[in-house]
């Protein structure tokens, strides 16, 4: 049961990362607002670590029963500590650093990279399926 909820689980955020794509292509500035945000508040920084956490679990669970198993425990384990980590961060050093991304990162980079986000999806679907 807990292997058909971690499947869906995936399944969403693979088209996570399709509509993302779609948002760095067609509204970059958007984009860019939203990285903005990461860690500007507490709520935010709490509550996008937390949601992070859900794929990263789901990744594990499902890990033995995509078609890249390793790949899965790697990035799903890399995800689910890394958000153990933000939690013990002070939340400006997360939001200055999504700042300094966002600076970086010019709506035309978006633009130029949001393939690379919908091929993700793609490829996270197409593992479970």
């Amino acid at each position: 049961m807990i292997e058909i909820v971690a499947k869906y689980i995936i399944i969403f955020f693979g088209i996570f990362f399709m509509f993302v794509s779609a948002l760095m292509l067609f509204n970059p500035k958007k984009a860019r607002a939203t990285l903005r945000k990461a860690g500007s508040t507490n709520f935010i920084n709490y509550a996008e670590i937390t949601i992070r956490m859900i794929p990263a679990t789901a990744l594990i669970v499902y890990s033995d029963f995509s078609k890249f198993p390793e790949v899965f425990k790697i990035f799903g384990w890399f995800m689910l500590v890394t958000s153990w980590v933000l939690y013990f961060v002070p939340r400006q050093l997360h939001y200055n650093f999504s700042n300094k991304s966002a600076d970086i990162l010019k709506p035309t980079y978006f633009q130029l990279i949001s393939p690379l986000s919908f091929i993700i999806g793609v490829i996270i679907i197409y593992s479970v399926i």
